[in-house]
């Protein structure tokens, strides 16, 4: 499962435009379409114009949606900002299950990491070693999207008449899992940032691709079978596709 193809655009002209006295860079092309299409993705702004739609009918339809071009950019980049902490000291903000925790830093002999509805609590031997820290949650957060979502997939296999498959935590930049011809599913371990829902239905998402590998119909009506709603989801996903350039 990619992130969407607005966020990996090689091609188009940079350019700028002035957004409510805000410089805004924006990446144009033109191409056989019959209006004009703004996306939103991890490269900023794409516009996409018919070949014969002069630039400056382009900037109108900027100018007229300017709030909503600002609006979203921000949406953005607060995702990308508050994902992981910036500075890895106590009180910073870290994304763990679509909610922003606190850092709750804690001097101990054993290491240990507990989440409650406000904070992410850490006792380490040197709370104060942002490296060490750092170190330390990165790998519990892959452990943590191996421990909560492995049952998942084994459930929903399960359904399918299907063995539990083998899993895989991956650190792919462009995709929050795949499912390979041999059976094994790939997790990308960011999916522990998102809202557990969302991250079920990645995990149904490839587990229905073990029984069938494309996109056709059935493969949907098998999507539908383990997560039922699964429109809503695939479409909030969108929302959170930053996440991935953490």
């Amino acid at each position: 499962m990619t992130r969407p193809r607005s966020s990996a655009l090689a091609g188009g002209e940079r350019r700028q435009i002035a957004l409510n006295g805000e410089p805004v860079e924006y990446r144009f092309t033109r191409t056989r379409r019959r209006s004009i299409g703004l996306e939103i993705g991890l490269d900023g702004l794409t516009v996409r114009s018919p070949l014969r739609v002069p630039v400056h009918e382009v900037d109108a339809l900027l100018v007229e949606r300017a709030d909503w071009v600002l609006s979203a950019l921000e949406r953005w980049h607060a995702r990308r900002r508050e994902v992981l902490p910036r500075e890895w000291v106590d009180g910073a903000p870290i994304l763990y299950r679509g909610d922003l925790l606190a850092l709750d830093l804690n001097p101990a002999r054993e290491r240990s990491i507990a989440p409650d509805l406000f904070h992410l609590r850490i006792r380490h031997p040197a709370p104060g070693d942002a490296v060490a820290i750092a170190r330390f949650v990165g790998g519990w957060l892959r452990e943590e999207t191996m421990r909560t979502l492995a049952p998942q997939a084994a459930v929903l296999a399960t359904r399918l008449g299907l063995a539990p498959p083998p899993l895989k935590i991956t650190n792919a930049r462009s995709e929050w899992g795949s499912c390979t011809r041999a059976g094994v599913v790939r997790l990308n371990w960011r999916l522990v940032h998102l809202p557990a829902a969302l991250a079920v239905y990645v995990v149904a998402h490839e587990v229905a691709h073990l029984a069938e590998m494309n996109h056709s119909p059935r493969f949907w009506a098998k999507v539908e079978a383990l997560y039922p709603g699964h429109r809503d989801a695939r479409r909030a996903l969108g929302e959170w596709t930053a996440v991935l350039e953490s």
